[in-house]
């Protein structure tokens, strides 16, 4: 997936989120879109310095960082998951 889907992913999510929050007052909704929100900033950050910069250390760095954001993605994801269950 590129970074500009993700980017839109995490728009898309943190509007959703917010517009249930706002309209229900609930914190876990609010909670939820602010996660969308911190996700999409990072991914603009980091689309960022890929367009600035190509040397190859800022690449390894930009890697590990995308590595991290997955991983959060993948532990909001398992949370979800438990909460549904």
């Amino acid at each position: 997936m590129s970074i500009e889907t993700q980017i839109a992913l995490c728009s898309e999510h943190y509007k959703r989120w917010k517009d249930t929050a706002l309209t229900r007052g609930d914190m876990k909704a609010m909670e939820r879109a602010f996660f969308w929100l911190e996700l999409q900033t990072a991914f603009i950050a980091l689309h960022a310095l890929e367009q600035s910069r190509n040397d190859i250390k800022t690449k390894r760095k930009l890697i590990i960082a995308k590595t991290n954001l997955s991983r959060k993605l993948a532990e909001y994801a398992n949370e979800t998951l438990k909460e549904l269950m």
